[in-house]
């Protein structure tokens, strides 16, 4: 049996070890730091203004980079219960695309 031990804990350190050498900077921090440096808008206005042009209840949110651009790129149910996937510039909150078969 100390062998399998032996076996879990060499197969175990790398990873951790590997761990604590680099910790990645966790989403919020990143969205909430870009949007401080003026960067991006901020989650809740990019919210404001799509509720203004396509009011529904938001179902996800995610904030992801393509090329040299962030977008946030939100899952809404629209009044009329179509699911739409909207993306939008995080920079300028200009929408990018509307796709009305997400899902």
């Amino acid at each position: 049996m100390k062998p399998l031990i032996a076996l879990f804990l060499v197969l175990l350190l790398p990873p951790v070890a590997a761990r604590a050498q680099f910790t990645p900077t966790p989403d919020y921090e990143f969205a909430r730091d870009a949007v401080a440096r003026g960067e991006i808008l901020s989650l809740a206005e990019v919210l404001a203004r799509l509720q203004d042009s396509h009011p529904g209840r938001v179902v996800d949110v995610e904030l992801e980079q393509d090329d040299d651009m962030l977008i946030y790129e939100v899952e809404l149910v629209t009044r009329d219960g179509r699911l739409i996937e909207v993306e939008i510039d995080a920079a300028t909150g200009r929408i990018i695309s509307l796709d009305e078969d997400a899902g």
